[in-house]
């Protein structure tokens, strides 16, 4: 199938691991894709370096004293650098209602583990692995999700499974799951750029 290179805008509140990996790959040649804009909360944060060491725009927007001012600069970022899909890489901010109405659909997080059974408010890093642990579950996995004004509650669009081995715990699982994260949104957004994924 013939690909048509997505236009990557990113979000990023610390390191931007998975942000960093799609970069990686789109300049391998392994990603239709364009890198765009890189934004963070977070003027101290490592994937801004990493992004302006990339050559990938990259910019501040602080959100706690201003909610509504970030939202709308953050949707007028987007679209100025021509932005249509945005990836969330450890975005740890609710994004509000002008960034979420423009990019209705085209927003994607990754989470660490099943949903919707142990996502929600709070749920986020290790706390998703010492709850997988605490359930006595089977299996966790990796979810990539559409991102709505819920916390992990928009639709998944790609799961990986990850078995719980035993003698397991949230610190063994936790690195495992982590490992995994980067190839797969690497993966899912080669699918989405073949045609090979519809979002909806």
């Amino acid at each position: 199938m013939k690909s048509q290179p997505l236009k990557l805008g990113f979000l990023a509140s610390a390191n931007g691991s998975s942000a960093r990996a799609i970069v990686a790959a789109i300049r391998a040649g392994e990603l239709d894709a364009e890198p765009r804009l890189m934004v963070s909360n977070n003027r101290n944060a490592a994937a801004l370096t990493f992004a302006a060491e990339a050559g990938v725009p990259a910019l501040c927007i602080a959100t706690q004293t201003d909610p509504e001012g970030a939202d709308a600069r953050l949707a007028e970022a987007m679209v100025g650098h021509g932005v249509d899909l945005i990836v969330l890489s450890g975005y740890l901010r609710q994004l509000g209602p002008k960034t979420l109405a423009r990019y209705t659909g085209r927003i994607l997080n990754i989470h660490p583990g099943p949903l919707p059974a142990f996502g929600g408010h709070g749920m986020y890093g290790r706390r998703v692995h010492e709850a997988v642990i605490a359930a006595g579950v089977a299996e966790s996995g990796i979810c990539i999700h559409l991102v709505d004004e819920e916390y992990d509650r928009g639709p998944v669009i790609a799961r990986r499974s990850v078995a719980v081995e035993r003698g397991d715990t949230a610190e063994t699982l936790e690195a495992r799951v982590t490992a995994l994260e980067p190839q797969f949104y690497v993966e899912t957004l080669q699918r989405i750029a073949q045609g090979a994924l519809s979002l909806p």
